[in-house]
């Protein structure tokens, strides 16, 4: 954008390369009258938005999956079918505005006195309904394109949000606190995150053990460089195994597992020994030495404001098997 940026009451407002864009204007009684702009920044094609003067108190969103999602006022009954979201919402002060979740949603303890709707992917939408919410936060998949829909025209709001990065943990806390009123909130939320994550990532340049991240071992499955998990690992001073699937997972054969040698085998499950014992996985080197690295805790399924504590715990591990 070139030129300078004046904010003032004019109307129409363009705006080039947008990934999300939020317009808010200040509900009565707050301190600025004049309309406040928050514009996300994200890569993607090159578009030209415009937006008329709104209503006091109203806020509108272009959601991750392009939909205008469309508020009256800051979001007060909020069905969150994120994890990661829910974990957000309370992080924001905003977890008593939930009045639904997913069965996994189990973080922090609180959340898990809101009512449990089930599944987030193709939710039961009369479940949803139920609740009388204000907004309902849908993860961004194509399973959830027709729920979004039919939550419109049932008149309900439904924002689809990316959680698949830890980059994404700062816009969404941003959006999320535009949507429920809790901006000053968002902001302390993404100092603090930004800081525990640059504090907890280790340098680069120091020798880096090969990890193959394993999500499922029949047939085997790892984490492609699409995944949080994998940045996790780097983060933390590993090398992901797989980084060159583009995807966030992928099915891998034993030999390839075997031809790349990984030093450690990071694995989430219970214990390695259900395939450890296996004939066929004593072709991998770590496996015959029972090098693994065992993690649990779901600070490592999500992005979110737990993950510098993640990559610390998966960091000292790192070090640790390396002694």
């Amino acid at each position: 954008m070139s030129g300078s940026l004046r904010l003032s009451l004019s109307p129409i407002l363009r705006i080039r390369k947008v990934g999300v864009i939020i317009y808010h204007t200040p509900i009565p009684g707050s301190r600025s009258a004049l309309l406040s702009i928050s514009v996300l920044l994200m890569a993607g094609a090159t578009i030209a938005c415009q937006s008329e003067r709104l209503p006091e108190g109203r806020i509108i969103v272009i959601d991750d999956a392009g939909d205008t999602v469309r508020l009256a006022a800051p979001a007060r009954r909020i069905v969150s079918l994120i994890p990661a979201t829910t974990e957000l919402l309370f992080a924001l002060g905003a977890g008593s505005f939930m009045v639904g979740r997913t069965s996994y949603c189990d973080y922090p303890a609180d959340a898990k006195a809101v009512p449990n709707l089930g599944d987030g992917i193709k939710p039961n939408i009369e479940a949803v309904i139920a609740t009388r919410p204000d907004l309902v936060i849908l993860y961004n998949s194509g399973q959830n394109a027709g729920v979004a829909a039919r939550l419109r025209e049932l008149d309900v709001a439904a924002v689809r949000i990316n959680t698949d990065a830890l980059s994404s943990v700062s816009r969404v806390a941003r959006t999320l606190g535009t949507l429920t009123g809790r901006e000053g909130a968002a902001d302390s939320v993404v100092a603090v995150f930004d800081t525990a994550l640059a504090s907890a990532t280790r340098p680069a340049g120091s020798r880096r053990p090969k990890v193959l991240l394993l999500v499922w071992e029949q047939p085997p499955m790892t984490i492609g460089r699409g995944s949080f998990l994998s940045e996790l690992v780097e983060r933390a001073g590993g090398e992901n195994l797989f980084a060159d699937v583009a995807g966030s997972d992928g099915v891998v054969s034993i030999e390839a597992v075997a031809s790349r040698n990984p030093d450690l085998i990071f694995t989430t499950a219970e214990g390695p020994s259900a395939f450890a014992s296996r004939p066929e996985w004593q072709a991998v080197p770590a496996v015959r030495a029972r090098r693994f690295l065992h993690v649990s805790g779901s600070e490592f399924n999500r992005p979110g404001p737990r993950s510098p504590m993640a990559i610390r715990e998966l960091s000292s591990k790192l070090r640790r098997k390396q002694q």
